[in-house]
């Protein structure tokens, strides 16, 4: 039997959590809860779980806080922000932050699973084969078992979203991919978040790779399109 997945719910609302933690466990994951930001982040530190849902409106330390040390010290983490609020600034903060993904209360069972579920290809992203490991372009190189990304040798860290989304350009080198393609790839068939997602994180990309990320000169923007890989 295959280890099940280790989540992590930060949330100050014990009903909130239970709900979460209930139907994520009927789902078939470990899960585990912190009632504050101080508490999530040393839970994080000691459990070392795959994925962590962190409510924004914590005592002490906020979500978005929490979300940029969580960030810092465990870039290949999983994070979904959970927010009461639906303002796009609640949702752009937390992935400038570094979350991967958002979910807003109130939110059904089968949202709040497929998402996670989502998340979890990204996070698990490896290939079984040791001959198909590597992907290489010039600089660049990808390596799908490490979970690894090199520009010129040196190691980048990136988001499990991040990965995910250069290894579909790398894959794609030269075509123009729309937003709606880039989202069905990374979060889904059933995600139904704003677009704005791929913008954020392909802003995070750039910062990461290019010399210059207004001018970036690998990933390159097609107008009325979306991205592309050059």
């Amino acid at each position: 039997m295959s280890e099940k997945t280790k989540i992590l719910i930060v949330d100050d609302e014990d009903y909130i959590r239970q709900f979460m933690k209930i139907n994520l466990e009927y789902s078939g994951f470990n899960v585990i809860e912190a009632a504050s930001g101080e508490e999530g982040v040393e839970k994080c530190r000691f459990e070392n779980p795959k994925i962590v849902l962190l409510d924004v409106m914590l005592p002490g330390i906020s979500g978005f806080e929490v979300c940029k040390i969580l960030r810092d010290e465990f870039p290949k983490l999983g994070i979904i922000m959970v927010t009461a609020k639906s303002q796009d600034i609640d949702k752009i903060m937390g992935l400038e932050q570094g979350s991967d993904d958002y979910i807003i209360k109130p939110f059904n069972p089968q949202e709040l699973v497929l998402r996670v579920k989502s998340l979890e290809r990204r996070v698990l992203l490896q290939s079984k084969s040791s001959d198909e490991n590597i992907l290489e372009d010039g600089i660049f190189k990808l390596d799908l078992y490490s979970k690894t990304f090199y520009k010129n040798g040196k190691e980048i860290e990136l988001t499990p979203t991040e990965f995910s989304m250069l290894k579909y350009f790398i894959e794609n080198k030269g075509k123009a991919i729309k937003r709606d393609e880039i989202m069905k790839v990374t979060w889904g068939d059933n995600y139904n978040n704003d677009k704005k997602i791929v913008d954020v994180n392909i802003r995070r990309i750039r910062a990461k790779i290019e010399e210059n990320s207004a001018k970036p000169e690998y990933l390159e923007t097609v107008w009325g399109t979306g991205y592309r890989w050059r």
